[in-house]
């Protein structure tokens, strides 16, 4: 019997919940690929998140973040093996990797930062004007100007 871990569905989403979008992901995806790198995504603000990603061996050159539709994308080309090495053991993967994110609407990329390994890239969520909340006042007058209206014709 196959089972399935869908953990993965609720780890690499960003501000929404779409499940079965994930659900396809999953079922398409490679599972020796879904753990690398390790990461964590954390709620840092109201309308802010941040994706850590381990990348221990990556340099800046190496990496490449991309924010697409709705989605952002990081990838790692593989670093380039050094002859004259001899390890005993090899335990850092430096192998090229892509993963990908489903952000929703109207989340954005706002930086990334690579510092002892880990990099960081902020996300915030910006709503458009005409889809904040507003408050609507509320007149009685129109109330009272429609029942004077229906009384004239009423009579």
């Amino acid at each position: 019997m196959t089972t399935l871990d869908f953990s993965p569905l609720f780890r690499s989403t960003v501000g929404f919940d779409r499940l079965f979008l994930f659900f396809e992901d999953a079922l398409r995806r490679d599972t020796a690929e879904v753990g690398y790198p390790p990461y964590n995504i954390e709620k840092t603000g109201e309308d802010s998140y941040r994706v850590t990603m381990a990348v221990a061996g990556l340099g800046k050159e190496d990496l490449n973040v991309e924010a697409r539709a709705n989605t952002l994308v990081v990838s790692a080309k593989r670093r380039e093996e050094v002859a004259d090495n001899a390890y005993l053991h090899r335990g850092i993967a430096g192998r090229g990797f892509t993963r990908q994110f489903r952000l929703a609407d109207h989340v954005k990329v706002a930086g990334a930062d690579l510092e002892n390994g880990l990099l960081h890239i902020d996300l915030v969520r910006e709503l458009p004007e005409e889809m904040k909340p507003r408050r609507i006042e509320i007149s009685t007058s129109a109330r009272k100007k429609l029942f004077h209206d229906n009384k004239k014709k009423a009579a």
